[in-house]
């Protein structure tokens, strides 16, 4: 079998551009400020090994605190990019191969795609990643339009952001929870001896989860941000449900490519090339590939296998872990935050 051709992201090229002493030490500088500022901030160390802070209202982890105050003082996307949005665990992985997928389809073909040799995270970067490496990313060299992605609220992102499509998914917050944890652990045990955390309990951290408080803040305060941006500026933010996605894939991709300002055309509607790319960006697809499996080694800085981002994608897998009681908090926290907003979860 020919081996398919490694797709080389253009991200590097943020930070080759040539840099003085100066940019150095300004850089330098900034993110000096920035941790000195994370230093007087709240800690919770009860949802190892995230340990989040509390950031203008808003529970982050740690890591990626600096690199939060960076985009938001220092991303200015270009009204051509596409922003791909949600809290942890909704569907970003499944977003960013769709998202991907529709831009690109000119690109590349079918038989050689990226994302066969590429996990979804590889082609599509989170800005937490981008901003977190004590230099100010040059965003400006990459091609037009970009897709990025983030897990900050809309109150977090700089008003520049709003300028650039931004694509937002959410999904029911008991299998949200319910992949988060099983996510947490995956992490936890994939960190090395001296820095394993001890195993995060299932009840403690549906307490901490229902208070709000878990790695990508409130669930419910995440998502209302970004409905009420949907409603008010719905040229500019699509808000994408991920059960009903789930349930008509095409209909969900063929909205998603007319956001994006590449719609298919009568004839791509004709070859089936909609289907196609449901198929390749499928949950059993991205499972079943190479790259995604756990002996393909660890994620980049995350030093989690590729395989931690493919649990099982079902609808309603809350139930194998969650009680009736349990079910119902979620379910009654979900109804008086949501309440005449228009937004609901069936």
């Amino acid at each position: 079998m020919a081996t398919l051709p490694n797709y080389a992201p253009p991200f590097s090229q943020c930070f080759l551009s040539p840099r003085t002493q100066e940019d150095i030490e300004r850089d330098e500088q900034i993110y000096n400020s920035y941790e000195k500022l994370t230093s007087q901030l709240p800690i919770l160390h009860d949802w190892p090994p995230f340990n989040p802070q509390q950031y203008q209202s808003f529970w982050i982890p740690a890591k990626f605190l600096p690199a939060c105050m960076a985009i938001q003082s220092h991303f200015n996307p270009r009204s051509s990019d596409i922003l791909c949005v949600g809290s942890p665990k909704t569907g970003s992985t499944w977003l960013k191969a769709l998202s991907f997928a529709v831009l690109h389809r000119h690109s590349f073909s079918l038989s050689d795609h990226p994302l066969l040799t590429n996990n979804p995270h590889k082609c599509v970067p989170f800005l937490e990643l981008l901003f977190s490496h004590r230099t100010i990313p040059d965003l400006n060299v990459l091609p037009s339009p970009t897709i990025f992605a983030t897990h900050l609220t809309a109150s977090l992102l700089p008003q520049s952001a709003l300028s650039c499509r931004i694509v937002y998914v959410c999904r029911d917050p008991k299998d949200t929870f319910v992949s988060l944890w099983h996510f947490t652990e995956r992490l936890r045990v994939s960190l090395s001896t001296e820095d394993k955390s001890e195993r995060l309990d299932l009840n403690k951290a549906f307490q901490l989860f229902s208070q709000g408080i878990s790695p990508g803040g409130s669930f419910w305060d995440h998502a209302l941000g970004y409905w009420k941006e949907s409603k008010r500026r719905p040229e500019k933010v699509l808000f994408l449900k991920y059960e009903e996605m789930i349930e008509d894939p095409v209909i969900h991709l063929r909205k998603l490519a007319e956001f994006m300002g590449c719609p298919f055309s009568m004839e791509e509607e004709r070859d089936g090339v909609v289907e196609d790319i449901v198929k390749l960006c499928s949950f059993d697809n991205l499972t079943e590939l190479e790259v995604n499996k756990d002996n393909n080694g660890s994620f980049e800085e995350t030093r989690l296998p590729a395989s931690s981002f493919f649990r099982k994608g079902k609808v309603g897998d809350w139930v194998n872990y969650l009680s009736m009681e349990m079910a119902e908090k979620l379910d009654a926290i979900t109804k008086e935050k949501l309440h005449g907003s228009g937004l609901s979860f069936s």
